[in-house]
């Protein structure tokens, strides 16, 4: 896709944002076709955004603020994205891009409902919790931007993203778990938690004895990533770039640091996906 003026800066920005940002996403928008990628841009960018608010905030109320701001800007009727966008150049593409795409703005509210959840210090419930927060704040994003790269083929895919949302749900639980204790936040479900001889504050003490539950964790994204990973073959190679950061992030729930091979292992990971 090809944009002047003011929505050609406003995806460039986009574009700045997720390369500086969220490396796993940036790569794989290399992999997409090229009149789908400001759109990709667009996504993430909202992605990176609002996933980062509770880095930014103190306090959960002025989270919920920035997290209306985006939903007012979603259902606004503002007839030109730019005014829509309220002189955010990320509101602006991001809204030409649900227009352009027909993109179901219900899915966004469910995303921004589903991001309050950061702002605030309540232990998660049980796995079938987990699985709703990770569908709608992981899973709903990868189809997204599959009805972005070919909407005809996107529907095939949702059984895949279903598993690979909550699967890099999973992985990034335990990536962030140390920034999750010093917020003192609990997103490991409560019924691994409990099978495994500790509660809420257990988790948060973190130590050795958190082992066994960081085991039950990683045990239960590769269980959602193997479900995955057995749909890819049957996808169209024109959606397969939705999965791929999904993909990634789950594969690599074992790790708790990135190597310094970490863009090779990534590049050959999504080349090899995307060829199956």
């Amino acid at each position: 896709m090809t944009q002047d003026g003011p929505r050609s800066a406003a995806y460039a920005e986009c574009e700045r944002i997720v390369q500086d940002g969220d490396p796993d996403r940036a790569v794989s928008v290399g992999f997409a076709a090229e009149d789908r990628r400001d759109g990709l841009w667009a996504l993430y960018a909202f992605v990176h955004e609002t996933a980062a608010i509770p880095n930014h905030v103190s306090q959960p109320l002025p989270g919920e603020i920035r997290l209306q701001w985006w939903r007012d800007r979603l259902t606004g009727s503002d007839a030109e994205p730019e005014a829509a966008g309220q002189g955010s150049p990320m509101a602006t593409a991001l809204i030409e891009t649900v227009r352009r795409y027909d993109l179901p703005v219900d899915a966004f509210e469910r995303y921004l409902d589903a991001r309050i959840f950061d702002l605030y210090s309540d232990p998660m419930g049980d796995r079938r919790e987990f699985e709703a927060y990770a569908g709608e704040t992981q899973s709903a994003i990868v189809m997204l931007s599959a009805m972005i790269l070919d909407r005809s083929a996107a529907p095939a895919a949702a059984e895949a993203a279903g598993h690979a949302g909550v699967a890099a749900g999973a992985a990034l639980v335990l990536r962030d778990a140390d920034r999750h204790r010093a917020r003192h936040q609990v997103f490991v479900p409560a019924d691994i938690l409990g099978a495994t001889g500790l509660d809420a504050s257990g988790w948060l003490n973190g130590g050795p004895p958190t082992e066994p539950a960081r085991q039950a964790m990683i045990a239960f994204a590769q269980d959602h990533l193997t479900k995955a990973d057995a749909q890819i073959g049957r996808l169209a190679t024109s959606v397969r770039p939705a999965l791929l950061p999904a993909l990634y992030a789950a594969h690599r729930v074992t790790r708790k640091t990135p190597s310094a091979t970490e863009p090779l292992r990534r590049l050959w990971f999504y080349w090899r996906t995307m060829r199956r």
